[in-house]
């Protein structure tokens, strides 16, 4: 089974739409393996924007800037989310970083909508719910970044026998 991380930033939960987002991802087959909800600071979001995202290295100083500026208003949940090919079924889930660009029947198609020409017009950071692992190398740093080992649990979800397939 495949592990990826997906962090609601603070505009989900002010928002009041976490449940919901979590529970699309439920629905899907994906089974919640840990999670918790914090406050990083600084530190936490540099190792994970630039350490391991190479936002800084990308996308240049200015959006690492505005995306922490978004990140500091307030908490966040960090959830594991494991299941068949989760990294990718999460990442086709949430819809493209642009809201705007983002496909209805996504996360952030259905409940996002602004562009990053606004959110540069305004010198601010898109607000667009939602962070999901890009691939499995990122996945494994982040998870690894974010939660201790005795924080993700290991058990049988009711729904497995629909969504896995058996041992021969």
């Amino acid at each position: 089974m495949e592990k990826t991380l997906v962090i609601l930033k603070p505009d989900a939960l002010q928002r009041g739409i976490a449940g919901e987002i979590i529970t699309r991802f439920e629905k899907a087959g994906l089974k919640i393996v840990a999670v918790k909800m914090l406050q990083p600071d600084r530190e936490h979001y540099y190792k994970h924007y630039e350490d391991i995202g190479q936002m800084v290295t990308r996308r240049g100083q200015k959006a690492f800037d505005v995306t922490l500026e978004m990140m500091l208003m307030g908490p966040v949940l960090a959830i594991v989310l494991e299941g068949i090919e989760a990294i990718s079924l999460v990442r086709k889930m949430v819809g493209t970083t642009e809201p705007k660009s983002a496909a209805p029947g996504t996360i952030r198609g259905d409940y996002a909508h602004m562009s990053f020409a606004y959110a540069d017009s305004q010198d601010t950071g898109i607000p667009n719910l939602i962070h999901a692992s890009g691939d499995a190398s990122d996945a494994e740093k982040e998870i690894g970044h974010w939660f201790a080992d005795n924080e993700i649990f290991d058990y049988k979800a009711v729904h497995e026998k629909y969504t896995q397939t058996k041992k021969k």
